[in-house]
């Protein structure tokens, strides 16, 4: 017994020993599996540590779970600054014995703990998801993944979640997933046992909000026919907040359309499961709230879903009785009643009924009770009835409204029965009555209440025509600190709508917002209000805007804005406008535009059109006037600071403003310049601003421009200027212009003043800077005088030719005339004196950075020396002598900082002069310069041609770019759900051991 004992021991101790060895000696064959089968399977970025990957055998025996820390999938193009998949644990669990005997691992597990997933659809269909290895054909690759499948276990804890279907306008935004889902992966039909928990973030479709900030629950048994498309919930309870249902059926999608039949009905009915779905009740001291009544709930979806038919279905909800209270509150809501029933039997969606026959509730000692039914969505036919009473103050003892007190009485009496039909002018019979008496709203911010609230509005109309509809707003207003405001309002005829509108007083806005405050908004000032409007819409509707008598007088004092959106703040010292029919009048306009002073006056007229019109201009004129204008705060998604590095981003000019300008300015930052005694006409209409001999002084010159600035396209914003410069430095301006930088890299090099009368146009970057590769332009550059020192192309020629004549070039009245086109600028051959010799050159400068010139120059023989002495000694019968000029032909290659020079035409400058005495005998001399300038020409031609290509490449980059941009509206929505997940879905630091393996081609 005791020896089989021991032998019993000593096996189990093996085996004990394998399992822990097992992890160790196979984990390089597991690793270098997991590493082809990405490089086979997937095309993206795969970022994982090998120095994080470990292997156990105890996780999931009889599996051997393989455990990477900090894994992540990023996409290629268009999603490179998208991660598709950032998770602090991922975890394969496979099968041991097929680790150790056979050649390719069986996959048995996935388990994601920690992360983040984030799944993109563009609106033309690609996905970020859409990473798997194609071979380029529609059928299934010859060679698929060498791992088996036997998975039987998936697993997720606390990842967060983002679908963002831009084709489908849908997105979803889950936060802390949790899932176990449990069942036999591998075959076609299948019991998949499903546990999920998460947050619903957001829930958007077509641009509706249906879902937000909702706790979701799903424990269910899902039963999966692949082969057929069929997923059955055999058992299935779910839940939102602490609202519990059950829902049991199929939905299975064939080849069109969607076949389901689903029923549903609550699991707790009581009335706080479904009070918990109320976003200001259900809060975090909803476990606390007193509660009673009972909820049923039920209903089902029956039929097939396509694009003109829909299922029918039938969703019923009940409340009886039912009563709320808060713990530290002294009143509650009771008398809860609600019958509720939306029904579509026909599978046409503008059939559906909605049906509650019965609502009520009391809210403190004040009764309100109602029911609506509205018939179908055709011709909204419909009987409803509101009415009851809310006492504001007793509201404060029901709902916790910390810092907030209320007085006033609310009342309604509202009917509406009939139907409405647009085009036979119907409408349903109304007889509604809303009245507000006594409004007292304070704030424990503020120590004066916004009193005197009042409000008495009627609608009717007993016959059911357009033509006798009114509504009577008869008065409205409120005082704070001794301030008035009061109007009323009258809309007669809903076919024509006339009104009749008026409005009087005066108010403090920033008391106003300390007493109701908005989130992340600074607003202070005063605003003063004198309007009188009568006029009907079918004036509007006919553009007949001289009609609408509108007058009176808007006056705004010290005001102050800023909000998260505009953090520059605008303060406006003292704004005063009046009003008529034909347009507004800007009698004075005193303000600072974040650090900007600001001050203006002009008029705008067809402003009706603008207010009441889709494509409505606006027209305007005005004189603007600023000391100092700072442009970059206003073109960065911050405020501009001395650290600030945020680029400049694109100003998208309106459609419909139609402004001239007078502009002056004593000083304009813009980028890094600086521009003084700026002034000139600028004409806004129709997206394009245009500039009339808009002048200004920069970089110790002159600067005139005429053109304009294009923004109808904003994935290619263009301009067209012509600029007029007169004494500009030719260092300062390769400091602060990118296109000199980039087409004249010579001017680091130069010291002196240029003069130049020059065309240009092009598309403009998103960051407002000129993209090279689309450049057009031409023009005459003059520099009158000017100095080369430095340059590498100087040090190169003397180098080659033995020319001791000094790194030093002076430039006296050169006359350049150049042209930019197809990223290129080219120069017309010029004569130049290079030293004290005549020289001619011509060639091109590529966006690109890279040169290509030809420099003809002609030097006495005698300045080559010794050289040329031999030379002419062994040249018998030949009138050379010391004094016969030699032309010597340069090309200049490379880029400015790394030229490639060389002699055009021979090998050395002994044989260049060999060649060119004898040439001299011949009179030949002309034509070798002949040959050598058509030479250069066909290598020009083909650089011309290289490059063509490269700025149509560059163009395309840049479009991509843009295209990027004008998405970024959709990305922010992201980015504001993202930042509710705490940071999660920031960047993680990679350390120098991280291993990217990036799979497939990309």
């Amino acid at each position: 017994m005791k020896r089989l004992l021991s032998i019993l021991l000593a096996v189990l101790a093996i085996f004990i020993i394998i399992l822990f060895t097992v992890p160790i000696i196979f984990k390089d064959k597991i690793v270098a599996r997991i590493d082809q089968e990405i490089d086979k399977s997937v095309n993206a970025k795969v970022h994982y540590d090998l120095d994080k990957v470990s292997l156990s055998s105890f996780k999931r025996f009889p599996s051997i779970s393989a455990t990477v820390a900090d894994f992540g999938i990023s996409g290629n193009a268009p999603f490179e600054q998208d991660t598709l998949l950032s998770v602090d644990q991922f975890q394969v669990d496979l099968n041991l014995w097929s680790v150790i005997f056979n050649e390719y691992p069986e996959l048995t597990g996935l388990h994601l703990k920690g992360g983040n997933v984030y799944i993109k659809v563009l609106e033309d269909g690609t996905a970020n998801y859409d990473i798997a290895v194609s071979d380029g054909k529609e059928e299934i690759p010859e060679e698929p993944s060498a791992f088996k499948l036997g998975i039987d276990l998936i697993e997720v804890e606390d990842v967060n979640f983002i679908y963002d279907d831009r084709q489908m306008k849908f997105f979803m935004a889950l936060a802390d997933f949790d899932m176990t889902g449990s069942g036999d992966f591998t075959l076609d039909v299948y019991d998949l046992l499903a546990d999920v928990e998460t947050q619903i973030i957001r829930l958007d479709y077509e641009d509706v909000n249906y879902l937000t900030q909702k706790k979701f629950t799903a424990d269910t048994e899902i039963q999966v026919d692949l082969k057929n498309m069929k997923f059955g919930l055999a058992r299935g309870e779910f839940g939102l907040n602490e609202f519990l249902f059950g829902l049991d059926g199929f939905i299975a999608m064939p080849d069109e359309g969607m076949n389901m039949d689903f029923t549903f009905e609550g699991k707790d009915n009581e009335f706080k499961s479904i009070l918990s779905l109320v976003p200001g009740i259900f809060t975090e001291s909803f476990a606390e709230l007193e509660t009673s009544g009972r909820m049923d709930f039920g209903g089902f979806v029956k039929g097939t879903y396509q694009e003109k038919q829909i299922p029918q279905f039938d969703i019923n909800l009940r409340v009886e009785q039912g009563m709320f209270q808060y713990p530290d509150l002294p009143q509650p809501v009771k008398n809860v009643n609600l019958d509720l029933e939306v029904k579509n039997s026909s599978g046409n969606l503008d059939l559906t009924q909605v049906n509650i026959p019965e609502f009520s509730l009391q809210v403190g000692s004040n009764p309100i009770s109602g029911r609506f039914l509205l018939e179908d969505l055709v011709s909204y036919k419909m009987d409803g009835q509101l009415k009851g009473q809310l006492n504001l103050e007793e509201l404060t003892s029901i709902f916790p409204l910390e810092g907030m007190d209320m007085k006033g009485m609310l009342d309604v009496d509202a009917k509406a029965k009939g139907k409405y039909d647009s085009v036979a002018k119907v409408i349903p019979a109304i007889d509604a009555k809303i009245s507000l008496n006594n409004g007292y709203v304070k704030s424990e911010d503020y120590p004066a209440p916004i009193d005197q609230l009042h409000g008495k509005a009627s609608i009717t109309n007993s016959s059911g025509q357009m033509k006798d509809f009114l509504v009577d707003l008869s008065s409205f207003g409120f005082e704070l600190e001794g301030e008035k405001v009061e109007g009323n309002l009258k809309i007669q005829d809903f076919d024509q709508l006339n009104w009749d509108a008026v409005i009087h007083g005066s108010a403090d806005l920033g008391k106003i917002l300390t007493i109701l405050p908005m989130e992340n908004v600074i607003m202070e000032g005063k605003v003063r209000a004198d309007i009188d409007s009568k006029g009907n819409y079918k004036v509007v509707e006919a553009k007949q805007y001289g009609q609408l008598d509108t007058r009176g007088e808007v006056e705004l004092v010290d005001f102050y804005y800023t909000d998260a959106d505009l953090p520059q703040g605008v303060r406006i010292n003292k704004a005063l406008g009046d009003f008529s029919p034909e347009q507004v009048n800007l009698i004075e306009f005193d303000a600072r535009l974040g650090e900007s002073p600001v001050k203006a006056k002009g008029s705008l007229s067809n402003y009706m059109s603008y207010l009441f019109e889709e494509k409505g201009t606006l027209s305007g004129n005005l004189d603007i006037n600023s000391s100092h204008f700072n442009v970059n705060e206003w073109m960065t998604e911050s405020s501009a600071t001395e650290t600030d590095t945020t680029e400049l981003s694109l100003i998208e000019l309106p459609r419909n403003i139609d402004f001239t300008m007078t502009v002056q300015a004593d000083e304009v930052f813009y980028d890094n310049l600086v521009f003084t005694n700026t002034r000139g006409v600028l004409i806004l209409d129709d997206g394009i601003l245009t500039f009339k001999d808009a002048a200004l002084n920069t970089l110790g010159g002159q600067m005139t421009l005429n053109g304009s600035y294009n923004t109808q396209d904003i994935q290619t914003p263009l301009f067209d200027l012509n600029f007029n410069v007169q004494s500009l430095s030719i260092q300062k301006a390769f400091q602060s212009f990118n296109i000199i930088k980039a087409f004249a890299p010579l001017a680091v090099n130069m010291d002196g003043e240029f003069n130049t009368d020059f065309r240009l146009s092009g598309i403009l970057g998103q960051d407002m800077m000129p993209i090279l590769s689309s450049l057009d332009g031409r023009g005459l550059i003059k520099v009158a005088e000017a100095a080369l020192k430095g340059s590498k192309i100087v040090e190169g020629i003397t180098s080659l030719t033995k020319l001791k004549e000094g790194n030093t070039l002076q430039f006296k009245n050169l006359n350049l005339t150049a042209e930019i086109k197809e990223g290129m600028l080219n120069v017309k051959p010029f004569d130049v004196k290079l030293w004290d010799y005549k020289a001619q050159v011509q060639g091109s400068t590529g966006f690109d950075g890279s040169i290509n010139y030809l420099v003809h120059m002609e030097v006495p023989a005698k300045k080559f020396g010794s050289t040329a002495n031999n030379i002419l000694s062994n040249l018998e019968g030949t009138s050379a002598d010391e004094e016969t000029m030699i032309p010597v032909a340069f090309n200049l290659g490379g880029t400015y900082q790394k030229p490639k020079i060389s002699l055009a035409g021979e090998s050395s400058m002994e044989s260049l002069l060999t060649n060119t005495l004898k040439a001299k005998a011949g009179d030949e001399k002309e034509k070798i310069k002949e040959e050598l300038t058509e030479q250069f020409k066909a290598r020009e031609d083909s650089v011309k041609q290289e490059l063509k290509q490269k700025a149509e490449v560059a163009k395309d980059s840049a479009k991509k770019e843009a295209e990027k941009v004008v998405d970024k509206a959709k990305d922010k929505a992201v980015d504001e759900v993202k930042n509710l997940f705490k940071g999660a879905f920031g960047t993680k630091s990679k350390s120098s051991s991280d291993t990217a393996k990036s799979g497939g081609s990309e």
